[in-house]
């Protein structure tokens, strides 16, 4: 009786001496990245062929790492949402924090948005100023917008274009399919501008940018339109459209009679230009690049 007593007790005692932290307090279980890092609720998230039935990729990388890498939160955060249910990898929800995977060619997505997993990739926003060319180099030595980007390796696409005297946002990238869609009229990614005009202005301009107004190339439309403020000779008009002809915001309120004398652009889908200094760039949070790749279906 003593020895099966002694035998149980050291069972017990071995047991709680793997399980214990510092000062042989027990580990306590729970949600993925606490003491418990294996298990939840008594389950091995790592093997537990039943969360989920993804394949792991041979010599890939942890899915919680990736997460990490990619600016979604901490390594214990990205273990939460893997436990959640809250990670996608190729369209199916993965619960094993511990699942490998290929961030170059897998589609990764949290809470529905796909996360830039790709460490090679660059997204950056630049306040372009006035009178700089949107162009990486140009023979006749005038300021292009590679003078602000510094001594980057990546080759990296301007979004589209700013006319040389229009200032304001601008999104940059090596990632090419990114770069085309959001160019490519099929998406219709809209874009905003704050636009210094001739004033007064008539009650009946915003009704009539809206309903379309006929150019030489066809009609032109705007999204949104609002007078922000107007003084004197001149007023101050944000304008939302998403077409993305030569001149198009000078060249429409120009034909409604008002042309413009300034003109900034303010957003980009998603993205806002919000207090970027001109002639500087900030990185993409990872949120952004997020609404940008669902903005154009990717």
């Amino acid at each position: 009786m003593n020895t099966r007593a002694n035998d149980g007790s050291e069972r017990r005692g071995g047991r709680a001496g793997r399980q214990g932290g510092p000062g042989g307090r027990p580990r306590r279980e729970g949600r993925p990245g606490t003491s418990g890092r294996d298990t939840v609720h008594g389950m091995d998230l790592t093997t537990d062929p039943g969360r989920d039935s993804l394949v792991d990729v041979p010599g890939g990388i942890r899915l919680q790492k990736v997460l990490a890498a990619a600016g979604v939160g901490s390594r214990r955060h990205c273990e939460e949402l893997i436990g959640e249910g809250r990670v996608e990898v190729d369209g199916e929800i993965v619960r094993r924090y511990g699942a490998r995977v290929d961030p170059d060619h897998q589609i990764i997505k949290v809470d529905g948005r796909r996360i830039p997993s790709r460490q090679d990739l660059v997204y950056l926003a630049l306040n372009k100023p006035a009178g700089v060319l949107t162009t990486m180099s140009d023979d006749r030595g005038r300021p292009t917008i590679s003078d602000f980007l510094g001594d980057r390796a990546e080759r990296l696409f301007h979004v589209g274009r700013l006319d040389y005297d229009t200032e304001g946002l601008m999104l940059l990238t090596n990632d090419g399919e990114l770069a085309h869609r959001l160019a490519h009229p099929r998406y219709g990614v809209a874009k905003t501008y704050l636009a210094d005009v001739a004033a007064p202005l008539p009650r009946d301009l915003e009704r009539r940018l809206i309903t379309g107004i006929e150019l030489e190339d066809g009609v032109a439309s705007a999204d949104k339109f609002r007078v922000v403020e107007q003084a004197g000779s001149r007023a101050l008009v944000e304008i939302t459209l998403h077409e993305g002809r030569k001149h198009i915001v000078r060249r429409l309120l120009a034909e409604a009679g008002h042309p413009v004398s300034r003109l900034v652009r303010t957003r980009v889908g998603p993205v806002t230009l919000g207090n970027l200094r001109p002639g500087t760039t900030r990185a993409l949070t990872t949120r952004e690049i997020g609404e940008l790749y669902a903005a154009v279906g990717l």
